[in-house]
């Protein structure tokens, strides 16, 4: 198989987490004898120092002409610490996704036995957790019409959906949950919102050609509430903008890192995949991030490409590095290995390098990882 994947490194640790998600790729290529041509573009911070654009058309040119985006992560703390800023890194984020049409944004949520104590809830509320939230990502309060008065004493942010936008993510969102345990919960706030009232009519229009499915409900509140009391509840979320935008968040530290969610943004014709954490940008340069979001959202991207073996693969290599405590320093602040490092390992677990006892001294010196 030959594709071609247009790579944003970004900003922060972007550049370095999908260094290592480009090193699993290439690993995969090899074991599998497939090839992947990569195109590096620029978006965020890097685009607006270099071209003063967020976004440049170039990158979209690219992309629009891509099997797949691998993007790494956006955002500065010159701009975030900058409310009078004009031009702000993640206008790119927004831009390409509504260029590219990626209305679905889907985030599974699954957790490790060897990292329950890392997570704030205790471990028998989080074992066997594994549920995957599509969340509506290119209309909503987010794209709405904004307004502010000339004092800036009133503000306004309009939030609007159409059937149409409803139905093609509830669509993915049902079709999900007939390959899993066949339930869907549909997140809103259909007692005060209008929006919320057309979502759930429409979904309960649709319900009726996955009767293999069961259709629930829940009010945003509740199900902020619930995720926390028993997320083992979940199979498939489906939510508008803003509410996945919070609740997906929230989910994401059920499994004790940040670092370790992939996610992936469909369309009708594009897809793209990113780690949900942000740039972190006090520890970029450092290598000590936590690639394993990136890598996994690699996974996500063979899946789409119907690679279901190589993707399994990927999985497996980054659950063995977890379970044999080869782990970043945002889950180990002591006993940590580096970004650079965990890449390496995958990619020889790939590569079919890896059996037997693994030398962690070598590890720890970048030398050869294997006896």
């Amino acid at each position: 198989m030959k594709k071609k994947i247009a790579v944003i490194t970004g900003d922060g640790v972007g550049p370095e987490v999908t260094q290592q998600a480009v090193k699993v790729l290439d690993a995969v290529a090899e074991h599998f004898n497939h090839t992947f041509n990569y195109t590096y573009c620029l978006a965020g911070a890097a685009a607006i120092d270099e071209t003063g654009d967020p976004l440049p058309e170039l990158t979209i040119e690219v992309c629009l002409a891509s099997d797949a985006i691998l993007f790494g992560a956006i955002g500065h703390p010159k701009y975030d610490n900058d409310p009078t800023a004009k031009v702000r890194p993640e206008q790119g984020l927004l831009k390409l996704r509504k260029s590219l049409q990626l209305f679905a944004n889907i985030r599974p949520v699954t957790t490790y036995p060897s990292l329950h104590h890392l997570s704030p809830l205790k471990s028998r509320y989080i074992e066997g957790v594994d549920f995957i939230i599509f969340r509506e990502l290119t209309g909503g309060i987010y794209f709405g019409e904004k307004k502010t008065n000339e004092d800036q004493t009133w503000a306004s942010d309009d939030c609007s959906y159409t059937k149409e936008e409803v139905e093609r993510i509830a669509h993915l969102a049902f079709q999900s949950a007939q390959k899993r345990r066949k339930k869907l919960t549909l997140i809103d706030k259909a007692n005060v919102l209008e929006t919320s009232r057309l979502w759930r009519k429409v979904v309960k229009e649709i319900a009726p050609q996955y009767k293999d499915v069961r259709l629930d409900f829940l009010f945003v509140d509740n199900a902020a509430m619930q995720i926390v009391l028993n997320p083992k509840q979940f199979d498939v979320i489906l939510t508008d903008n803003l509410f996945g935008d919070i609740l997906s968040d929230e989910a994401s530290v059920i499994t004790g890192s940040l670092g370790l969610l992939p996610s992936a943004s469909i369309g009708n014709s594009n897809a793209l995949f990113e780690p949900i954490h942000g740039s972190y940008s006090k520890a970029a340069g450092k290598d000590i991030a936590n690639p394993l979001g990136a890598i996994l959202s690699v996974a996500m991207m063979l899946d789409y490409f119907n690679l279901k073996e190589e993707a399994q693969l990927v999985r497996d290599a980054v659950e063995w590095t977890i379970e044999s405590l080869f782990v970043s320093k945002d889950i180990d602040p002591v006993n940590f290995y580096f970004t650079s490092t965990i890449g390496e390992l995958i990619s020889e677990y790939i590569g079919g390098r890896i059996s037997g006892r693994v030398n962690t001294e070598n590890i720890e010196l970048r030398k050869s990882t294997i006896i």
